[in-house]
This record gives structure tokens, sequence and C-alpha cells, in this order.
């Protein structure tokens, strides 16, 4: 019989892995949150909207009416215009006040495509502000 100490129970060591379950839980949270919101962000539209139209005391900017009948025919203030010419007024009209609106009063039985290039004339001339002039529709009467 040995005569000695009793034996003292040994300490567990400290365990040095660290606990993966919590984090495998957000993970997954995350994975469904992600296949939920996706179809959702490729569908969505991009705008550009627009800047507040009236300046607090300011002036309106100056406005240059573009008239197209429904032959194609261009006409700046009662001026027939080739499409040279309506380029290089144009350009002018862009130099000389950047932020000028272009009105444009285009005939019904115009077709698209005319009113595109023109469109497009007005835009590489420097003219982002472009306005479709339109008649009132009729109201109803009750």
């Amino acid at each position: 019989m040995a005569f000695g100490r009793l034996d003292s129970p040994r300490h567990d060591a400290p365990i040095g892995d660290i606990n993966v379950t919590p984090l495998v839980d957000v993970m997954l949270v995350l994975v469904v949150i992600f296949i939920l919101t996706a179809p959702l962000l490729t569908s969505a539209i991009r705008l550009d909207l627009p800047r507040g139209a009236a300046k607090p005391g300011g002036e309106a900017p100056p406005a240059v009416v573009l008239v197209v009948d429904a032959q194609g025919q261009t006409y700046i203030d009662d001026r027939v215009l080739t499409a040279a010419a309506l380029e290089q007024r144009l350009r002018q009209v862009a130099r000389d006040h950047a932020e000028t609106e272009l009105q444009l009063r285009a005939d019904v039985g115009l077709p698209y495509g005319r009113l595109v290039e023109v469109m497009n004339l007005a835009q590489q001339a420097g003219l982002s502000r472009i306005g479709f002039v339109v008649r009132p529709a009729a109201t109803a009467k009750p």
C-alpha cells in the first residue's frame, strides 16, 4: 500500500477551437437574404431625376422654338433651314447659352425617325434640354 497524496482530479485543458455554430447560423441567414433580394436588384429601374425647374428669384432660361412640319422641313423663327444650317444654328444657340431649352413642335403626321434625327442634331450641338409642345387634350364635359 502506498502512502501518499490522493490524486487530485485533473483539470481539463482549455478548448483552443473556435465555436463555428453561431457563425454558420449567421451565414445561412445572410445567404437566404441575398437569395431573396438578388432578383429585386437586377430588375431595378435606374433614373436620372430632373432638377427643380424653377430657380428662386432667377430668370427662366431662354428658349428656342424648332418647328418640324409633316414633310420634315425644319423652321426656326419661321425660316426654313436645311440640315447643315439647322446644325449650325443649334450649335450657335448652345454656345450663346448652354441652358437654352429647345421647344420642339412636331406635326402629328411626321415620321418618328425624322423627329429622332432632329433631336439627335440638337443633342450633338450641345442642347440637352428638349421640351415637346403639344396641344392640350380636350376635356370631357360631364
